[in-house]
């Protein structure tokens, strides 16, 4: 399994929190609630986790990228 890189947009973020209860060995809050990402190339073994957190991010704030990273499902 390929490597997966993390990244979030803090600009885009409701601070919803979703992502840092699935997955807060990855992820974070800074001192406004806006996600932060911990861990930008965690393990392989975190894969359906991340496509899930992925997924639940209401404002699409969290992005996956690595070859085996399927496409994100636009909002709508």
């Amino acid at each position: 399994m390929a490597e997966m890189r993390v990244t979030a947009d803090g600009s885009t973020c409701v601070t919803s929190s979703l992502c840092v209860y699935r997955l807060p060995q990855v992820f974070d809050q800074d001192a406004e609630g806006r996600v932060v990402v911990l861990d930008p190339q965690p393990p392989a073994e975190l894969r359906r986790e991340l496509l899930r957190a992925r997924r639940g991010c209401p404002t699409r704030s969290i992005h996956l990228e690595g070859e085996d990273v399927p496409p994100e499902v636009p909002l709508g």
